[in-house]
């Protein structure tokens, strides 16, 4: 009874293991302590079905995780709290045909990240292809958000500048060949 317990928590934990599989594409910090992290994870079921690329018609699940930093953020921020209402995009090049896509990144919540956001997305090449892959980040506008008086004499607008991060030699390929399954 012991080793069927052992073997089945042994395999639970596996299991868990590569579900939460990711490639961290890069880390970023940016002013006012933002911190980005940029990964490929496994394709997922995305709904509504209407807005979001099928699992089966997908290879990569392109995340930004966008929460206030542990250290130094603005006074009342929540230490790793998620930064809403950005506008995210990425453009994922194939190094070696230039074939490219062009995604934005959408607000998501799962129980692995919990609020990040993401979009499935198609390579544009094969899976064992190297890729560079650029994200930019666009404040909101200020129909999205408003600031106080307060935010605006030591931070000014917008709160975020547009920012944008490469990474060249991608290897999607690990990620790409896994399943949540």
């Amino acid at each position: 009874m012991k080793k069927l317990l052992f073997s089945l928590l042994i395999t639970f934990l596996f299991s868990n293991l590569s579900n939460s599989q990711e490639l961290i594409i890069g880390k970023e910090r940016i002013e006012p302590g933002i911190l980005l992290i940029f990964e490929g994870a496994i394709k997922d079921h995305v709904s509504p079905n209407s807005m979001h690329l099928e699992e089966n018609l997908t290879n990569v699940h392109i995340e930004a995780r966008v929460n206030w930093d542990e250290k130094n953020i603005p006074p009342g921020a929540p230490k790793g709290g998620f930064i809403p209402y950005l506008h995210i995009t990425a453009q994922i090049i194939n190094e070696t045909t230039k074939l490219s896509t062009f995604i934005d990144l959408t607000a998501h919540i799962n129980l692995i990240d919990n609020f990040h956001y993401a979009r499935n997305i198609s390579l544009p090449g094969k899976i064992d292809d190297l890729y560079t892959v650029k994200f930019s980040i666009i404040p909101p506008t200020n129909i999205e958000l408003a600031f106080h008086k307060d935010w605006q004499k030591k931070y000014g607008e917008p709160f975020v500048k547009d920012s944008s991060f490469t990474y060249s030699n991608v290897d999607f390929e690990e990620i790409a060949k896994a399943s949540r399954n």
